[in-house]
């Protein structure tokens, strides 16, 4: 086994290959760049190693360097994680030429599967049913369209190097092909240094259904079940889970054997997954090989009771596996949801900057083969205090659970959103809250189809329906009314002037554009239990009891003797009065004050903010690549005006309406910041 490993990676899957390392009395050594250097990762290391700028070009794909670190510190391997250079074949050759292990497959078999078009002609060959298309790199955004037309629209362009959703894009007309084949071609040379793409038929209604193999030195390769990831947003992974809700035994037999077909023909050791997209007859066709650790490990961790990094590292280390395809468990359910750092009602622009505070769930589950595995488990390269960084993806931590059943998971995952406080940048918690809470999504009746299907309009607060909002509102009076007990015991008050309690209260419901709904409250306290009241809204009685703080932002307790998990939060910038109360994705901002009170509230008036609709604003931080107009242009609805580059995406803003362009307030290179003007139009 080995004495010391270097992680050549950064954020949560460098924190996660270090636990299992500690884990196994293995000495670690981090790698980091000026972004990272206060980095959780950094801190968890035995050892760390500085790279360079923030770039990741300029740092975590400086191969000759991670390498040089690895030998002046002594590691005898390294584990590359997913992303960055975990898929390069020149850089595991490299690794294996100075000596070092390679904690992962070996370079020839990165070569065979990991790069797309290599990997369908070698599922051909081995008889593996593929999607029809052009497995040849396209040279042009031309000869694109001719191809596209020949296959028969929609088609999937994809960058051979891709990942992650990175230089991936779907074109239902031959304009939209000519676009994405060049804005995939960008984007796969930005992001993996290269820039060859080609085309598939786009399985429409599909689902996006992987195989996790496991191979070992000595011929030995198995399959750990399937991963269910049709829940996706713009060809990124919103939400996984294991095992899938569609598939049948016999067609996950089928594919799995399948997978250690295609995995036994390169020669494969190490952990990988072969991903297939499955129409609704169960028919399956294979899609492509990630020879690498995948995002969503955890989940088949959770119902296997293996840990993978533990035995890719035994494997890498030339150990046989300790099981074999009968010994494969699957036991309950469990899902993932990745945590990232976008606004969902933003159009998901990426959110950058410092996390004021991050408190996550309370873990009662964390290592895969530990004694209790059904529970909550965080994953996550973040602190409190710690910085999001506009370089790297938008991946804040990935919240784990395990249940008996698929029900049972689901709530799980709704209660432990709920007590995941993220703030400083903003979060998908309300979208994934609204996920869960969608009927089709209970039933398991998607594909890949279904955010575009349900939210292709975007994602507004209205789209997260909560089945007591009232609930919300007694809440925030029970929190109110417990606050005044405090203050009406205090000493040293003025005779005349103390601080009255009360029963009847109005809570006055704020939404953005300044209008309000009242709502009459009566609170009356429970003799005899401390933190206890009940709460009547509109008829509606709600028995609450909490041994919450009141400077607790994670309320817990029960409301008419059922548990509920809640956040609450004095204060907002716009009204330093209000209490922010959110519970399963619903976030309401309100006033509890005397019913004289709000009579008064229901006279002043509102100051609508000011008319930015002349202008173009930058939704997010980030970085200025292009400006498509100039002074004095006559721009139409639609049309292309900037582009800018945040968490290695680009983002094209396009024209709202018709106009001419009075100023062009940026320029190219500089650095954004949310709502920075760009462009002016008269």
């Amino acid at each position: 086994m080995f004495k010391k490993i270097l992680i050549a990676n950064r954020g949560e899957i460098a924190c996660r290959v270090i636990a299992t390392a500690k884990k196994l009395g293995i000495a670690t050594v981090a790698v980091y760049s000026d972004a990272d250097k206060e980095a959780r990762h950094v801190q968890l290391a035995d050892e760390a190693v500085r790279l360079g700028p923030p770039p990741s070009r300029e740092s975590y794909l400086l191969g000759d360097a991670i390498i040089a670190a690895a030998k002046d510190r002594g590691a005898q391997a390294i584990h590359p994680g997913y992303g960055f250079l975990s898929e390069n074949e020149d850089f595991a050759r490299k690794v294996e030429e100075a000596g070092l292990v390679f904690i992962g497959p070996k370079h020839y078999s990165i070569a065979a599967m990991g790069d797309k078009i290599a990997s369908k002609k070698l599922a051909n060959e081995a008889k593996v049913s593929t999607i029809p298309g052009h497995n040849e790199p396209i040279q042009s955004a031309d000869e694109a369209v001719a191809i596209a037309q020949k296959i028969g629209y929609p088609v999937m362009i994809k960058a051979s190097a891709g990942g992650g959703g990175k230089g991936l894009r779907v074109a239902f007309s031959d304009k939209e092909c000519h676009e994405g084949f060049t804005s995939c071609r960008n984007e796969a040379r930005n992001s993996f240094g290269d820039d060859r793409v080609f085309m598939e038929k786009f399985v429409q209604e599909p689902r996006h259904i992987e195989i996790q193999v496991l191979g070992d030195a000595h011929g030995n390769v198995i399959y750990l079940n399937e991963r269910e990831c049709s829940i996706q947003r713009r060809h990124q992974k919103v939400i996984e889970e294991a095992p899938s809700p569609f598939i049948s035994e016999a067609t996950r037999k089928a594919m799995g054997e399948q997978a250690v077909a295609l995995a036994k023909a390169v020669k494969y050791q190490s952990a990988g997954t072969v991903e297939f997209v499955v129409g609704k007859d169960q028919d399956f066709y294979f899609l492509e090989m990630n020879t690498r650790l995948q995002v969503e490990h955890p989940v088949t961790e959770c119902i296997t009771g293996l840990d993978l990094v533990e035995l890719m590292i035994r494997v890498a280390a030339g150990e046989k596996l300790p099981l074999k395809q009968a010994d494969v468990k699957r036991e309950g359910w469990a899902i993932e949801c990745r945590i990232n750092a976008e606004d969902p009602f933003r159009s998901f622009l990426p959110s950058t900057g410092r996390l004021v505070r991050f408190t996550a769930p309370s873990q009662t589950m964390w290592q895969a083969d530990s004694d209790n595995r059904h529970g909550v488990r965080v994953d996550t390269g973040v602190q409190d205090g710690g910085e999001i960084p506009m370089f790297y993806d938008s991946m804040i931590a990935k919240l784990i659970v395990h249940g008996t059943d698929r029900n049972d998971a689901i709530a799980k995952m709704r209660e432990a959103l709920n007590g995941f406080v993220i703030r400083g940048v903003q979060s998908n918690i309300p979208f994934q809250a609204a996920l869960l809470a969608h009927p089709k999504f209970v039933s398991g009746d998607f594909n890949t189809g279904f955010i575009a299907e349900h939210y292709g309009q975007g994602f507004r607060a209205e789209d997260v329906p909560h089945d007591d909002p009232d609930f919300l509102v007694a809440l925030a009076a029970f929190v109110r009314r417990k606050s005044r007990e405090r203050a009406a015991g205090l000493s040293g008050q003025l005779p005349g002037y103390g601080v009255k309690v009360g029963h009847d209260y109005t809570v006055i419901v704020l939404d953005k554009a300044g209008e309000h709904r009242q709502a009459p409250v009566h609170v009356d306290e429970i003799v005899g239990q401390l933190g206890a009241a009940v709460v009547t809204v509109g008829g509606k009685r709600y028995a609450i009891q909490s041994p919450s703080r009141l400077n607790d932002v994670v309320i817990t307790g029960l409301c008419n003797e059922k548990p509920f998990t809640a956040q609450l939060e004095r204060s907002t910038p716009r009204n330093p009065l209000a209490l922010v109360v959110q519970h399963n994705g619903t976030r309401i901002e309100a006033m509890v004050v005397s019913p004289r009170m709000a009579e008064l509230h229901a006279l002043m008036p509102f100051k609508p903010p000011a008319d930015m609709s002349r202008y173009v604003l930058s939704p997010m931080p980030g970085l200025l690549v292009d400006v498509a107009v100039q002074v004095g242009q006559k721009v139409q609805a639609g049309e292309r005006v900037a582009v800018i580059e945040a968490m290695k995406m680009e983002n094209v803003l396009f024209a709202a309406a018709d106009g001419v362009v009075a100023k062009v307030l940026a320029g190219k290179g500089e650095s954004l910041v949310v709502d920075q003007p760009i462009v002016e139009f008269e």
